[in-house]
């Protein structure tokens, strides 16, 4: 069943995020550090290097990433929250190569050796990040000029994060809440309130919860808020989930919290701990699409986590054909299944009901056999006896490559399993 998807992420932002905290939650967690050293030293940008270490967090160790700039391209970003001079901060504006704006952001990604999955997540979470520095300082998109994060350090940051989840093979992350400070911190214009208004902005734009705590500062920085807003698929944990790895990533900052993110992958037991369990089905009536909208909606369905979809022709009032659309699916995919159903097809309405259901006990396996080795679902019968259901993909790729029809590749795999016992 989850042989396809790739890992689950949890990310616990008790003390906030930002984008270095994550890289080094990331790499603690078994990100290979050697390959994003190489995908980052074929960055069209010049002028920095990177260092990871270990620190001690509140008696935790912890993983540490910093970009350490050249002289000449320093940005005072850090100073400026620290109270320094703003005469100092001028100069940057005068360099030509700190104003990067989106354009150049897209084309120092673009022109990156990094995979394309990877390019994706890092120009989603600079996209996100322009919106809201576009709408904080009034200013068009395009013409959003990265002081606080286009400067070096940010991009080296993000494309960072999209590397290393693509190393890792996160498809799903699990964000629940985001802790902030509140107060006040200094930016190169003056005071600014915290939560900062970058912040405020991600968090509106893209339904994120703020949980304000007294902690004076900022917990969650701009690019943390984007990377949270660009890669979470959930804000809801598994109700049972066994945890397969844990990192941890340190913050610069110190504050009374312990400034570290820490970040699980994990894998949820439901499906094999229990027989009795729930599922959701959503129908809607729809009398004015295509056959063909309908075969792509339910591919998208299934892509994005559908149980099950199937579509069923139905006569509705004035004699009219249309389909009856349902899809079956766990409740924390349901807000992105109905998000498609609106968006893909013409309904106006979807009606939901929770179902009981009864599944047997199953547990997913990659047996060798006589044609390859074939993924299989092996499944405990209420009399304790087993049976083997070969993948459908795994049976008609081995069928494929052994010049064989799909049901003979099919036995022979459930008889290599029988024979193996």
């Amino acid at each position: 069943m989850g042989d396809i998807m790739g890992k689950t992420l949890y990310l616990e932002c008790y003390s906030g995020i930002s984008g270095d905290m994550t890289v080094a939650a990331l790499l603690d967690l078994g990100a290979d550090q050697k390959h994003l050293e190489v995908a980052l030293s074929g960055l069209p940008v010049q002028g920095f290097r990177t260092e990871v270490s270990r620190v001690v967090k509140s008696g935790l160790d912890a993983c540490d990433f910093s970009v350490i700039l050249d002289q000449d391209n320093h940005d005072h970003d850090m100073e400026y929250l620290h109270g320094h001079s703003d005469e100092e901060h001028s100069h940057v504006h005068k360099h030509g190569h700190e104003h990067r704006g989106m354009k150049e952001i897209r084309e120092i990604i673009e022109g990156s050796s990094i995979s394309t999955r990877a390019k994706q997540t890092a120009l989603r979470i600079f996209e996100i990040l322009a919106e809201a520095e576009s709408k904080a300082h009034g200013v068009p998109v395009e013409e959003v000029h990265f002081h606080e994060v286009g400067a070096v350090d940010s991009i080296v940051d993000i494309v960072s994060i999209a590397v290393c989840l693509d190393d890792l093979d996160v498809t799903d992350v699990v964000v629940p809440v985001l802790y902030d400070g509140t107060g006040f911190i200094r930016c190169q214009h003056g005071q600014i309130p915290v939560p900062v208004p970058a912040v405020v902005n991600v968090a509106q734009a893209n339904h994120l919860k703020l949980k304000i705590t007294d902690i004076e500062g900022e917990l969650v920085t701009p690019t943390g808020a984007a990377v949270v807003a660009a890669v979470r698929t959930s804000e809801k944990l598994p109700e049972d989930f066994e945890i397969l790895a844990t990192g941890l990533g340190a913050g610069k900052r110190q504050y009374r919290c312990p400034g570290i993110l820490r970040a699980m992958l994990i894998r949820s037991v439901e499906a094999e701990k229990q027989e009795s369990d729930h599922i959701w089905r959503l129908e809607t009536d729809i009398d004015d699409c295509s056959g063909e909208a309908m075969g792509h909606v339910m591919q998208i369905l299934l892509e994005n986590g559908a149980r099950e979809v199937h579509y069923t022709p139905v006569f509705m009032k004035k004699n009219r054909p249309a389909y009856e659309l349902v899809v079956l699916c766990k409740k924390d995919k349901i807000s992105r299944m109905e998000e498609i159903l609106f968006t893909e097809t013409t309904t106006i309405g979807i009606r939901r009901s929770e179902l009981e259901r009864t599944i047997l006990k199953r547990r997913a396996e990659k047996i060798r056999t006589s044609i390859g080795e074939a993924q299989v679902k092996i499944c405990t019968l209420p009399n304790g006896k087993e049976r083997c259901y070969p993948e459908y993909d795994s049976a008609s790729a081995l069928a494929g490559k052994a010049g064989i029809s799909f049901r003979e590749a099919y036995d022979t795999i459930v008889n290599c399993w029988k024979t193996e016992r």
